[in-house]
């Protein structure tokens, strides 16, 4: 290429001369040149060779330039022009060449850049292709971990089924429809259906209308108002068993916060409120027990109380005269102890209530004294009382619970007190709303509490620990029971001590003034005709006594049967009737003789130890007033005032009762042994054990109906027992039965948990009686 590019120039620059000057022209130019170089080289040539030059040697040269010039310039000029040709064949070649250069470094580019792409496109597909597989092999494990997650799914949904299945509650789930979309399976053996056959039904299509509407309804709110609710309900399941349920219902959402349905979750809570009505009834039959106590209590007691205040308005001696007065102050000490118990019981069932009348500060204040006074001589204590002027004449106060309050205190300040006196003060101020504060003070020299227990006193049944007084000990309720009544009455109690030097009580109560006349006033009746009910002959002698001292004639009936027959015989206007009597209570005595007319004229005043009802129950049971044991003068004086203004009365017709024989009443002798004479002694038998195997599945459906309060339900289970008594002769088991089926009775519900507890003890105890007497008429066969 380099030896090419150093020839070419001159050939390349002569052949642009010829081609530039024209051909014509360069031949001209030749042949002149050519004849100018022939002409000089034949001069120097024949000077140099002969030595002369002459003209014909000219001639013959230029002849010959001319001849050979034109041959030598066609020759050069073809040779030009296919030099020309074959430079422009070259040069088009090289061009050509040059395109094709430049087109092949164009393809080798494109190419390395083909190959580059390519390679990437490799490498791409390679980095693809291992993506791939590693997608694949990560599909692979996905779908693994997925087969092996739905497996685990699959299991924890059988196991969370099985725990569903297997949970004692009830659950169940509803869409937004109101149909059932699923449950478990006590909701199937409650409603008696598949979980398939539940799905898409209704509560009115699976239970009977009253529950359907109960549990729609309670459903309808979670919806509507999109909570979550609980309540107790009773459900039935479909063999006829009741439950009482604690029903959670609450509304349920999908991942998208759209909610599909409600799920209830019920727990079975039948022992609880079972427990709960036992508890009830184990309340119940405390307060009767208590009633029962005190009436056993307050029977003597009403004796020891007024016989020895009769015995001290008899003539007797300094010495008698004490020991009288100890007792009578003894008395009312147990009375006020006994009190305390009573109003225990009463707190417990917020039954504690005051009853307010109106009662002179002064002469009550007076009337308490003279009773601690007679406590305090017997331990040869002195006893201060002092009554602060002004006071007003008389406030409105429960007076029975204000004697309770300072009875507590004074007594407490004798119990512990051992030398010194015992006083109390009683001061009054009276503010522009006809309100009087009065303050009582209760204050001692005895043994004192110490400062840091002197918070703890009012706590129920805390004693204060005294090494050197054990003697003196209480029960520890008497001041929380003041704590309590002064708090009812709207006051404070406060209190101050100090060791070895004594204590102060201080009660303040905020008591409106009364602006009406006491009625503790003289008797304004005489010559009353009283029958007096009374069972026990300490009582009937004290409240004889009482009466005939003031001036009324007195008739007594020992038993509620003979009260009735001489109701019958004879009119009288007021009739004091104890309540427990030993052949019926004195709520049977007044019903009888309200039933039979008797008594449209004649008042009847409960006379009763029993303080734990209260005044409105005797009034609703046909009572006209009640007088609490021991029975106090001042009271009898109240009553009798109260209700006698008119007399009119009118004699009435007697009736009588018949008494049950012990057998008769437990067993239909008449029934049984006749269908021993029909049928033969051991259908009999089978019967009876048919029946002793079915009692029990009665008794826990009656129970349970009596437990969800279904009155109709625990009618009808009564009305089944009974039929079923009848007929293998359980005449007991039958009356009892048939009691507690009639619902329409006034005193139903306050008495059918006592029928049902006799039921189910007179089922147990007759059946026993039942065997035996078939027994023996297999052995007598």
């Amino acid at each position: 290429m380099q030896r090419q590019e150093s020839v070419e120039p001159w050939a390349l620059r002569f052949a642009q001369f010829i081609n530039r000057f024209g051909t014509l022209r360069v031949s001209v130019l030749f042949v002149i040149l050519t004849l100018i170089f022939t002409m000089t080289g034949t001069y120097f040539l024949r000077i140099y060779i002969i030595g002369d030059v002459k003209l014909e040697d000219f001639m013959s040269a230029i002849i010959l330039t001319i001849v050979s010039a034109p041959w030598v310039l066609f020759f050069f000029s073809e040779l030009v022009k296919q030099l020309e040709r074959s430079r422009g064949h070259l040069a088009e070649a090289v061009t050509q060449l040059e395109r094709l250069r430049e087109e092949d470094i164009l393809l080798s580019r494109e190419l390395q850049n083909n190959i580059k792409q390519l390679n990437y496109e490799i490498e791409q597909r390679k980095n693809a292709q291992e993506e791939r597989e590693s997608v694949f092999v990560e599909l692979e494990n996905e779908i693994k971990d997925r087969a092996e997650k739905e497996a685990q799914a699959l299991r924890l949904s059988t196991l969370l089924r099985s725990i569903i299945d297997a949970s004692p509650d009830l659950i169940y789930y509803r869409n937004e429809e109101g149909q059932f979309a699923g449950c478990n399976r006590l909701a199937e053996q409650m409603t008696g259906r598949t979980e398939a056959e539940l799905i898409g039904l209704t509560p009115h299509e699976v239970w009977e209308e009253e529950l359907a509407s109960q549990v729609a309804a309670s459903d309808h709110e979670v919806l509507e108002n999109d909570v979550s609710i609980t309540e107790e309900v009773w459900l039935r399941f479909a063999d006829g068993r009741r439950g009482y349920f604690e029903m959670r219902k609450v509304p349920f959402y999908d991942k998208d916060n759209k909610r599909l349905g409600l799920l209830a979750f019920g727990r079975d809570i039948t022992e609880r409120k079972q427990a709960e009505n036992i508890v009830a009834k184990a309340s119940k039959d405390k307060t009767k027990f208590i009633a029962t106590i005190s009436h056993e209590l307050r029977t003597p007691l009403n004796g020891i109380v007024g016989l020895s205040r009769m015995l001290r308005d008899t003539k007797l001696d300094k010495e008698q005269f004490a020991w009288v007065s100890t007792i009578y102050a003894s008395g009312i000490t147990l009375g006020n102890i006994f009190n305390d118990i009573i109003d225990i019981d009463r707190m417990g069932r917020d039954k504690l209530e005051l009853s307010l009348k109106t009662v002179s500060i002064k002469d009550f204040t007076e009337e308490l004294s003279s009773i601690i006074k007679l406590l305090a001589a017997d331990k040869g204590l002195a006893f201060d009382t002092e009554i602060r002027e002004p006071l007003p004449d008389f406030v409105e106060v429960d007076g029975t619970r204000l004697r309770q309050i300072l009875w507590n205190l004074l007594f407490n300040a004798v119990k512990f007190t051992q030398k010194g006196k015992v006083s109390l003060s009683v001061e009054a101020h009276t503010t522009g709303d006809g309100i009087s504060h009065v303050k009582f003070c209760v204050g001692d020299t005895g043994v004192g509490i110490p400062q840091a227990e002197l918070d703890k006193i009012f706590a129920m049944y805390y004693q204060v620990n005294l090494p050197e007084h054990q003697s003196a000990t209480g029960t520890g309720i008497g001041l929380a029971i003041c704590q309590q009544m002064v708090s009812l009455m709207n006051g404070e109690i406060k209190v101050s001590s100090e060791i070895g030097k004594g204590t102060c009580f201080t009660v303040e109560l905020p008591l409106p003034i009364s602006k009406r006349p006491m009625q503790v006033e003289e008797l304004q009746v005489r010559g009353l005709n009283i029958l007096l009910v009374e069972d026990i002959e300490l009582n009937v002698m004290v409240a004889k006594a009482l009466l005939e001292k003031l001036d009324q004639h007195v008739d007594v009936a020992m038993t509620g049967s003979e009260a009735i027959k001489m109701v019958r015989d004879k009119q009288y206007d007021l009739i004091l009737l104890d309540i427990q009597l030993p052949d019926m209570t004195g709520f049977d005595v007044a019903a009888t003789l309200h039933e039979e007319s008797l008594v449209e004229q004649t008042s009847i005043v409960a006379l009763t130890a029993n303080v734990i009802k209260r005044r409105q129950e005797y009034l609703d049971s046909g009572m006209d007033d009640v007088v609490a044991k021991p029975v106090k003068k001042s009271r009898i004086i109240e009553v009798f005032n109260s209700l006698f203004s008119e007399h009119a009365y009118e004699s009435h017709k007697p009736n009588e009762e018949e008494p049950d024989k012990e057998l008769d009443a437990i067993l239909d002798l008449d029934l049984l042994q006749m269908l021993v004479d029909t049928i033969g002694h051991e259908m009999v038998s089978t019967s009876v054990k048919v029946f002793e195997e079915n009692m029990p599945v009665y008794l826990e459906i009656l129970q349970l109906s009596l437990s969800a309060d279904e009155k109709d339900e625990v009618c009808s289970q009564a009305h089944k027992i009974k039929g079923a008594a009848g007929s293998v002769g359980l005449a007991r088991v039958q009356k009892i039965a048939n009691q507690i089926q009639q619902g329409d009775h006034p005193a139903w519900w306050e008495n059918v948990h006592d029928w049902v507890e006799e039921l189910t003890f007179a089922a147990e105890q007759d059946m026993q009686k039942l065997g035996e007497w078939l027994n023996k008429q297999d052995i007598d066969d």
